[in-house]
């Protein structure tokens, strides 16, 4: 999956080299940062950040953006394999509607029949029933980890959900990542009863932590909270890869309702409830340049859900991949103002 490896690659110091050498192919800079970095390996074929096997055919499904489309047919065109398409609409709608659902399941449906002329291989229901109960049992495990950060303190640092969600992404379906979140969530009640955190420090302030990590900066920014005393207890981003669905149709709704392809009254109000039921005190929003449709629409949300919940809320720049978009200096004055913002709300209640 290019979009977990370029953010690998990016986590591991390698987003700039490889933006740039997609830019001296010809693409913007202000195409979404994964796509780069994964078109540039398409070229370099080997790194040292992240490897991954070059592809026989490809699967695209545009539930979190359009880009990937595109993305997907360049890659398509310069290894001359097989593309195929999963179209899952944006949801104007509060819920996902019966004819979408039909929609797309049908595409599904499609995409298996190619993928069986493809590969050779025959569809096994039976397997695909095992696999989803395998999936629901790690995700089921990795959402009560994750609800951990309503305790106060948090018997974690919210940070810690970014590197335990790799396993959610990309191993949902194995017994490994279910034995995995299971052993964390006991890890974490235990902390609870002992009162223990892997949270260094007094924790002094709840706050969300809106969009994706800058996973070039991840030690910036995540140590820009802790050194103010903040844990991060809320964020959407990590209980988006915690699916529960028990059959074929239920698997199509979780497609059609990831944070990207949702309504903005829907997106609202799921964050409404993660404020709500982890006592979150500020929203500190990520404006993404790379991901331009979920920081589109943030600047309305983030003041609706700051009304809603009577939270300050502050925003600064950054991107998901590469580092030239980011600014140590602007992070830590806006980190700076939403501590002293919280303080005064903190006065005056």
């Amino acid at each position: 999956y290019p979009e977990n490896q370029a953010a690998a690659i990016a986590a591991r110091g390698g987003g700039q080299r490889m933006c740039e050498q997609a830019e001296s192919k010809g693409y913007s800079n202000d195409i979404c940062a994964y796509a780069r970095i994964n078109l540039a390996y398409l070229d370099a074929k080997e790194i040292p950040e992240q490897n991954m096997p070059q592809p026989d055919f490809l699967l695209c499904c545009n539930n979190i953006c359009n880009c990937m489309i595109k993305w997907y047919e360049n890659i398509a065109k310069e290894c001359n394999i097989p593309l195929i398409l999963i179209d899952i609409p944006f949801n104007a709608d509060y819920e996902v509607s019966d004819e979408k659902v039909a929609y797309v399941a049908a595409q599904f449906r499609a995409a298996i029949a190619q993928l069986e002329k493809i590969t050779g291989k025959k569809w096994d229901e039976k397997r695909f029933e095992e696999v989803c109960k395998i999936s629901n049992r790690t995700s089921k495990a990795w959402l009560e980890a994750t609800a951990y950060t309503k305790y106060t303190p948090s018997p974690l640092n919210g940070f810690d959900l970014l590197n335990h969600m790799a396993v959610a992404v990309c191993a949902r379906g194995t017994v490994e990542a279910a034995e995995a979140f299971e052993t964390l969530l006991e890890e974490y009640k235990q902390a609870v009863k002992d009162g223990t955190s892997t949270f260094k420090g007094e924790q002094k302030y709840r706050i969300m932590f809106e969009g994706i990590a800058c996973w070039p900066h991840l030690k910036t920014t995540a140590l820009g909270l802790r050194d103010r005393g903040i844990n991060m207890v809320a964020t959407i981003y990590a209980d988006a890869f915690g699916l529960l669905y028990n059959d074929f149709e239920g698997m199509i709704k979780c497609y059609c309702n990831v944070p990207n392809s949702v309504s903005l009254e829907k997106g609202r109000d799921n964050r409404i409830d993660i404020v709500k039921r982890t006592n979150a005190e500020g929203m500190l929003v990520h404006t993404n340049r790379s991901c331009k449709l979920w920081s589109g629409f943030m600047a309305e949300m983030s003041r609706q859900i700051g009304k809603s919940c009577d939270i300050p809320v502050v925003s600064f720049d950054g991107d998901q991949a590469d580092p030239r978009n980011f600014s140590d200096a602007q992070y830590h004055t806006r980190v700076e103002g939403l501590v002293e913002i919280m303080d005064s709300h903190k006065s005056s209640n």
